[in-house]
């Protein structure tokens, strides 16, 4: 494991399954296990997995200017926001370009948790925050065990009354095998899931007890990167790895605008006022590239970062790939011009070990009305 800074207290459950735990956001990551990763693939979309999502960056903000601040760093309009219930956010530098994603958590009038991954979401939060009645905290005690898959709701029923009632994207403070546990309907897997944030000294018994109980529903520990496999099918970018950090342009700095990630959806309706919202409107039809998805031939999935190219010539880049022997579809998502970002545009994925014919294709591709990860009851 590369040097890390933070500490989840699943670990040794981790290395006992395989993991070498590398880094993530600075925090030691379960990479890989001692199984085949398709197995857990499967589990998800057919019956559940727990995954320690630990590594995602938890941050309380409290105060009578809790709200100013997530207003100026994101592009959601908070105060349509209720307490119970939470939403997909977006944050931009001066120059209207992506910098983070986040889930916004509002426990009450005043008060606030912002959920991130590794972009600079701490850092914009913190820009707002200062001289302001408000109070921000890193949370790394708080451990979060997300239970992902169809059977997850089937599990948690047998413990947590009420979970059935428990909407998308909202959350309820509870009790789970006698801890305090908030359970939030949230994940990244494009299946109906849930997120168990807990308290550090408690992570252990809640992980061990769902391993051990869940076993005979097929429930099974899965490593971080199966999302990759998961978000590929369902349209779920994952920064940087999909983004322009990892894929410069030629002639211009890292960033890319919502309008070419897709993400525009992002910002409430007639929002102003955010950071860089000025440049994000000014740069609508400016798109340089799309993210959009591909469709290969065969079952060989595609590179990541293997070339894209058209008539012979490289044109972009696919970002992440994966063949579903569920689904039976060979597909990955891709940075590409404009103009070919519509469905059936001929396509080749060029892999190390040969190129594969492929065709530009909308996304997502699993669960394409998404009543999968918002069915009710």
């Amino acid at each position: 494991m590369t040097a890390s800074w933070r500490f989840s207290a699943l670990a040794d459950r981790h290395r006992a399954l395989g993991s070498n735990l590398e880094d993530w956001s600075g925090m030691g990551t379960a990479w890989t296990y001692d199984k085949d990763q398709t197995e857990e693939y499967l589990a998800i979309r057919t019956k559940a997995g727990v995954m320690d999502v630990s590594g995602l960056k938890k941050v309380h903000l409290m105060g009578p200017h809790a709200q100013y601040v997530i207003d100026k760093a994101t592009t959601r309009d908070i105060e349509k926001l209720k307490p119970g219930r939470s939403t997909y956010a977006t944050m931009l530098n001066d120059v209207g370009k992506f910098v983070d994603d986040c889930v916004i958590y509002r426990m009450g009038p005043h008060s606030f948790m912002v959920v991130h991954g590794s972009g600079a979401g701490h850092e914009q939060l913190s820009k707002y925050a200062a001289g302001r009645n408000v109070m921000m905290m890193f949370d790394d005690d708080l451990h979060d065990i997300s239970l992902q898959g169809p059977m997850a709701v089937d599990y948690l029923e047998k413990h947590v009354p009420g979970i059935r009632d428990v909407v998308y994207f909202s959350h309820i403070q509870t009790t789970l095998f006698g801890k305090p546990v908030m359970i939030s309907r949230t994940g990244y897997t494009g299946e109906r899931g849930y997120e168990i944030f807990c308290r550090r000294q408690d992570a252990v018994e809640i992980w061990d007890t769902i391993v051990s109980e869940g076993a005979e529903m097929g429930i099974i520990p899965s490593r971080f990167t199966t999302l990759d496999l998961l978000r590929a099918e369902s349209y779920l970018l994952f920064f940087p790895y999909d983004n322009s950090e990892m894929y410069p342009f030629e002639d211009e700095a890292a960033g890319d605008t919502l309008w070419e990630l897709g993400l525009e959806f992002t910002v409430s309706k007639g929002k102003t006022g955010f950071r860089g919202a000025e440049e994000h409107y000014r740069l609508q039809g400016k798109e340089r590239f799309k993210i959009y998805g591909v469709k290969l031939e065969g079952t060989t999935p595609a590179a990541e970062g293997a070339p894209l190219l058209q008539d012979g010539k490289p044109v972009g880049v696919v970002t992440i790939g994966m063949y579903s022997p569920l689904n039976e579809h060979n597909v990955g998502i891709a940075r590409m011009p404009v103009e070919c970002a519509v469905d059936g545009t001929k396509l080749t994925v060029q892999n190390p070990d040969g190129e594969i014919a492929a065709i530009a294709h909308s996304m997502p591709f699993y669960d394409v009305d998404k009543k999968r990860r918002t069915a009710k009851g």
